[in-house]
């Protein structure tokens, strides 16, 4: 885990943005290694140099971090939807599929914690700052997936693809692959090249359009 020791810290103090964005980092990859219930709030703080209370002048709670990494996570994969999702849908679909599997370890550990914890965006929070993250997250995570059903839906239209329930049909291509990010270690046998070669093909078959 980055920042265990913190021997070759300098004496330069650094700001709050940036400690805030360290915070972030490291747990996004204690979340995404042990998962968030297993994540020691203190662990966090021990691994960036802080003490426990100290982490509540950057985050609420542990919660608030999460949804700001849900928040961090969706916001990405949404912009990189929106920049590759234009054109011809035969030209285009295969493209943001096949995009979506080009993610660096921090990434993958990223869409991990997306997967496995976005359900809790949909419980609302007492604390003002946690209830503030998760209405961010909740609403960008509609949003992107609203991204999908309409590329499904023009797809359609085009005549590209068979007519179906869009919605029905987004959620199968976006469930599928979510469920890569279940299983997918980036210190694993696979590379995700080799897991974009198996899926890739399979992600279009779904949606109808053979690669």
């Amino acid at each position: 885990m980055p920042g265990r020791g913190g021997d070759e810290r300098t004496e330069t103090q650094p700001s709050s943005r940036n400690k805030r964005a360290e915070i972030v980092a490291v747990a996004t990859e204690y979340f995404g290694d042990n998962g968030y219930e297993d994540t020691k709030w203190a662990d966090v703080a021990a691994a960036v140099g802080l003490g426990p209370t100290a982490l509540y002048h950057y985050f609420e709670s542990k919660q608030q971090c999460l949804f700001e990494i849900l928040v961090e996570a969706v916001e990405d994969a949404r912009a990189e939807f929106l920049r590759s999702g234009q054109g011809e849908f035969a030209a285009v679909f295969p493209a943001v599929v096949r995009r979506s599997f080009e993610r660096s370890d921090r990434e993958a550990r990223r869409a991990r914690v997306l997967v496995a914890e976005q359900g809790l965006v949909r419980h609302p929070r007492r604390a003002p700052r946690e209830e503030d993250a998760r209405l961010r997250a909740f609403a960008l995570l509609k949003e992107y997936e609203a991204g999908w059903r309409d590329l499904l839906a023009a797809g359609m239209e085009e005549g590209a693809i068979p007519a179906v329930d869009p919605d029905l049909l987004s959620r199968a291509v976006i469930g599928t692959y979510n469920s890569v990010w279940r299983w997918y270690r980036p210190d694993g046998r696979l590379g995700l090249d080799e897991v974009a070669d198996f899926f890739v093909p399979r992600l279009l078959a779904l949606a109808g359009l053979p690669e």
